[in-house]
């Protein structure tokens, strides 16, 4: 079962999916749940429930009036899985999901059986503060072919970057222009915002947290301060992964999130 709609209670557009213990789903800055979650989907939602919210600005949620707020933002998604019917669920946050996440655990933590954690970050670190300022004063200035470029980079592996060639970037520089969300801007402002690093401590739910070790906006050692913040929480490293999974990277992520979303105590009755 697939439906994709804006259910009543969030306002938001939402990706329902599949059968199963609930997935609750939370997209980085600029992107979405097809951008982010798109190689995993149907895998995971052969035996998951998936519930995937865009936040305002993104797929068909309408632009937000003003400056996002991270409690209101994570509320909604909560509000967004409950209206699915999923009382309880693991989160999945990516990037500035990984934020939104770690909210939803303290403010909600009755609801939430798990976190997974990749390329995420408890406040931006100096790579990401630059990036951010960047996106947002080249965004301000209309220059949004400089930011598609720039993301595209950003994104890149190490390995990747050394093999290119610069005239073969352009195309992908385009779809990258394409795929931008009109609340990009607004995201990245939040980015900008962000600090859950009070809330580490306070993170009860068993955690797994992934860390692209090629990532050149959010740097790894982001995600080994929040597995060093959260109590329990397990780290697994991505070697060489870029901040946008690839295929082959992404088929690791989903082994090692399987494996620990498999080790969860069982739904009770």
């Amino acid at each position: 079962m697939t439906t994709d709609h804006a259910i009543p209670g969030s306002h938001l557009d939402v990706l329902v999916q599949g059968r199963g213990p609930a997935l609750l789903l939370a997209h980085g800055a600029g992107g979405g749940i097809a951008g982010n979650f798109g190689l995993v989907l149907d895998d995971l939602a052969r035996d998951h429930t998936l519930v995937g919210p865009h936040y305002p600005g993104a797929g068909g949620s309408a632009v937000a009036t003003g400056p996002l707020d991270l409690d209101d933002l994570a509320d909604r998604l909560v509000r967004a899985a409950v209206a699915a019917g999923q009382h309880s669920f693991a989160v999945l946050g990516e990037s500035l999901g990984s934020a939104v996440a770690i909210r939803i655990a303290t403010r909600h933590p009755d609801r939430v059986r798990a976190l997974v954690l990749t390329a995420g970050f408890a406040t931006a670190d100096p790579v990401l503060a630059l990036a951010t300022q960047l996106i947002k004063s080249l965004a301000s200035a209309g220059q949004w072919e400089d930011v598609a470029r720039f993301a595209l980079l950003s994104c890149m592996s190490p390995a990747d970057l050394a093999v290119a060639e610069p005239a073969a970037l352009d195309e992908p520089a385009a779809q990258t222009l394409a795929a931008m969300p009109p609340g990009m801007l607004d995201h990245f402002d939040l980015v900008s915002r962000v600090d859950v690093r009070a809330d580490l401590a306070k993170v009860s739910a068993p955690t797994l947290v992934v860390a692209p070790t090629g990532d050149r906006l959010v740097l790894p050692e982001s995600s080994y301060r929040l597995a060093a913040g959260i109590p329990g929480a397990h780290l697994v490293e991505l070697p060489g992964a870029a901040h946008v999974l690839n295929p082959a990277d992404r088929a690791t992520w989903l082994r090692h999130v399987r494996d620990f979303l498999a080790a969860l105590p069982a739904l009770s009755a």
